[in-house]
């Protein structure tokens, strides 16, 4: 008996299967492999970078749990479809949902196009939408549901404009889908991961600048690392979380306390 307790405390998702969006690189794949050493089985989607996901895809099964990776473009609602029919085949159910792909086009309002803010509200903002209504219908006995998030949804930054609406619309389709969903035992929360060193501040047009910024220590002393924001995801689709719904946790170190 002591074995068994001790197992369930160090897996305690042992026996869930997690769909990661975006999960071959950054923070979605520190979230995966949080997941992972929590026990669950893991899918992930991505969309360019073959050889990332090839890796990341060895990674985590090493760990010990079965992974499930597939190509996936989460602007095509197509895609989307067919993104939960496989994971639905590989598993035949799915208990925690991460929308963590995000993608978007840096350029003030004023020389935005159409076509950009297109791309960045579909993927960042309607992408989650469908995937939250495609992954409740494989949560039967209910599960949980984490869409990540950005300080740019509510404080503006140099070029955020399309990706800081889509964001400010995902944390709106996080409260909107915590209701709808909550008669199903399906619990929807976001957090906000601040200013971390990934492969994402490449588009910024002041990479560099927004480097140091990211690499800046933060009230807590340190710079936001993407495990931090993976620990903050697992405790949300832990049991000590259910009754925590529709909310938006910040994750910066304190670092939108004193930003200027």
């Amino acid at each position: 008996m002591a074995n068994t307790m001790s197992n369930a405390s160090s897996k305690p998702l042992a026996g869930k299967v997690a769909l990661i969006t975006g999960g071959s690189r950054g923070i979605g794949f520190a979230i995966a492999t949080e997941l992972a050493e929590r026990g669950a089985d893991i899918a992930f989607n991505y969309f360019r970078n073959h050889k990332a996901a090839r890796e990341a895809h060895a990674a985590i099964e090493n760990m010990g749990v079965k992974c499930f990776s597939t190509r996936a473009h989460l602007g095509d609602e197509d895609a989307i479809t067919t993104l939960f029919e496989k994971v639905s085949a590989e598993y035949g159910k799915l208990d925690i949902l991460v929308n963590n792909a995000a993608s978007g086009v840096m350029k003030p309002a004023t020389e935005l196009a159409t076509k950009h803010w297109d791309w960045t509200l579909d993927i960042n903002a309607r992408g989650p939408w469908l995937c939250s209504k495609a992954a409740a219908d494989l949560m039967p006995d209910g599960g949980k549901i984490v869409n990540v998030s950005s300080p740019g949804s509510t404080r503006p930054f140099s070029d955020y404009f399309a990706v800081g609406v889509s964001k400010a619309a995902l944390e709106a389709v996080t409260r909107y889908m915590a209701l709808d969903l909550a008669p199903r035992n399906i619990v929807v929360n976001a957090v906000s991961a601040s200013f971390i060193m990934t492969d994402a501040l490449k588009a910024f047009d002041d990479e560099e600048g927004v480097k140091k910024f990211a690499a800046r220590p933060t009230p807590a002393g340190r710079p936001v690392e993407p495990t931090d924001v993976a620990k903050a995801v697992a405790w949300l689709c832990s049991d000590d979380a259910t009754m925590i719904r529709g909310q938006v946790l910040l994750i910066d170190g304190g670092e939108m306390l004193v930003y200027r």
